[in-house]
């Protein structure tokens, strides 16, 4: 009642004030960060260029939603979310334009490159270490382009919106074409200026280096089918000698072993603080992929695995063992599951419980505890070194050089102790062996998708055909249509200009 009171003769008071005297309400708070104010010295720099890489851990760049975009839009993965509309979105039904998923992806994407573009256009003004401002303006570089090649693969011809915006501001919207161009003219910048990996220390371990702006540039040559160029870029990679294979494949998807010698890039995520929201004071810097992925009773299970992903692993080690990678990626009744079995897990009153019934392993927290919350402190990989010597094998054999693609696929079969291939293989044999080996080795890491549009498999109804023997959910696919997203619709609303995708 005292807060009624006071508010109205507040506003009372309000009304009588004269013209002059009302700008006595419009005071700036003094201690209120402001551009005018930030863009001061080199900490300022620092702690703009963390904010860039904060936008990596939002729910719609590599905290949740695009891995539904990416692992269960693909043949490698299903969800029988309770919610309908979540469910139909890795089906290929969408209706609301402004589903959350769907724009949240849209929406974070920009937000970091509002962050980057914010850095190109006022660090180079600091005074501070000419060495740090190259380093750092490399980084938003990097950052920017990993942003745009997210938001050209997933939504094509969005647009490209380079220097600090305002609420006027209306770009130019791109073509996929002219939006790769414009990604790899800024990983031109970042390579120049970004350091080896092995030059970052301490608590900068992690930062992006010049071998994760070169592997960047194969990815994006690699969608466009550029294999020579592509391949260049993985060799470069691959020559400077700074990344390895790790002895155990395991130390790839938990937080014991981060930023180890086979990350080229992952975006780093914590435990340790466990707010309500990211991107705020003291709020999370957890990823939420294991929550959502997590079995049923653990977490959501809104994404599981196709169980040719399980059945996939037919080949025996050289010691006569299960491929080691099978059972780190996907949960299988023969397995404990969190610390129990699945029949004490799963099994009704009676018993009963679905032996085929699987779930999604890599990046869960099942090792070290026996639940799951939004605040998974596993960093992700978004680029390993086994990715960047798969993609260089499948440059090098679109190229016609099949025996020159077995080594590279042979530093990723022997690490888990498979045989060696030999190379007879023609180069139509070779792609389907290279499908093979990418999606045993890579499975649930958000590859998957790109392999498949890559591949031309998606480019018409024959191919998608192939695909439905995988996933039925390929039923909804309509070529021309189904690979790309929808632009939000608030978007469109906003900017007249703007071109929806083809058939949505």
């Amino acid at each position: 009642m005292k807060l009624v009171k006071l508010t109205t003769a507040a506003l009372a008071s309000t009304l009588l004030l004269g013209s002059c005297d009302k700008d006595l309400l419009e005071k700036v708070n003094p201690n209120q960060p402001a551009t005018s104010t930030f863009w001061q010295n080199q900490n300022d720099a620092v702690r703009s260029v963390n904010s860039a890489y904060g936008a990596l851990q939002l729910p719609g760049t590599y905290s949740r939603w695009i891995w539904f975009a990416l692992d269960l839009r693909s043949d490698e993965g299903y969800s029988k979310s309770p919610w309908t509309d979540l469910a139909n979105f890795t089906r290929f039904i969408q209706l609301d334009y402004n589903f959350e998923p769907s724009a949240s992806i849209w929406t974070d994407h920009y937000r970091g490159v509002y962050r980057c573009n914010q850095i190109i256009a006022n660090v180079p003004g600091i005074t501070m270490d000419e060495k740090m401002k190259t380093r750092l303006l490399a980084e938003a570089y990097f950052l920017r382009a990993l942003y745009y090649f997210n938001l050209t693969a997933l939504y094509g011809n969005v647009p490209m919106i380079l220097e600090v915006p305002t609420t006027s501001t209306r770009a130019p919207q791109g073509t996929i074409e002219s939006n790769y161009a414009q990604v790899l003219a800024d990983l031109v910048m970042a390579e120049a200026g970004l350091p080896l990996v092995s030059d970052y220390v301490g608590n900068d371990r992690g930062r992006a280096s010049k071998g994760a702006a070169q592997a960047l540039m194969g990815k994006v040559y690699m969608q466009q089918r550029k294999w020579a160029e592509a391949s260049a870029q993985f060799k470069k990679v691959i020559d400077s000698e700074k990344y390895q294979l790790v002895a155990n494949y395991l130390d790839n998807f938990t937080a014991a072993n981060e930023n180890n010698s086979e990350s080229v890039f992952e975006v780093q995520f914590s435990d340790a603080l466990q707010g309500d929201a990211q991107d705020a004071l003291n709020g999370s810097e957890g990823n939420n992929r294991a929550q959502f992925f997590g079995p049923r009773g653990i977490g959501w299970s809104d994404g599981q695995p196709r169980r040719w992903v399980y059945e996939q692993f037919t080949e025996n080690t050289v010691s006569g063992d299960p491929d080691p990678r099978r059972d780190i990626t996907v949960f299988n009744s023969s397995m404990p599951i969190y610390g129990e079995t699945y029949a004490k897990r799963f099994a009704d009153k009676d018993g009963n419980f679905d032996r085929d019934e699987l779930f999604w392993r890599k990046y869960q927290n099942d090792r070290t505890r026996n639940f799951e919350n939004y605040h998974s402190g596993i960093n992700i990989r978004v680029i390993r070194y086994a990715d960047v010597l798969l993609m260089q094998a499948e440059a090098l054999n679109e190229q016609g050089q099949p025996a020159a693609a077995v080594p590279f696929i042979n530093r990723v079969r022997t690490r888990v102790g498979l045989a060696p291939l030999t190379d007879s293989f023609s180069q139509t044999q070779m792609k389907t062996q290279l499908q093979q080996e990418r999606a045993k080795e890579l499975a649930g890491e958000g590859t998957r998708f790109f392999d498949l549009t890559r591949s031309g498999l998606l480019d018409n109804q024959a191919g998608v055909d192939q695909v439905k023997v995988r996933d039925s959910d390929f039923s909804n696919f309509v070529p021309g249509k189904s690979a790309l997203l929808p632009l939000p619709r608030t978007d469109l609303d906003i900017d007249q200009n703007l071109t929806q995708n083809p058939n949505w």
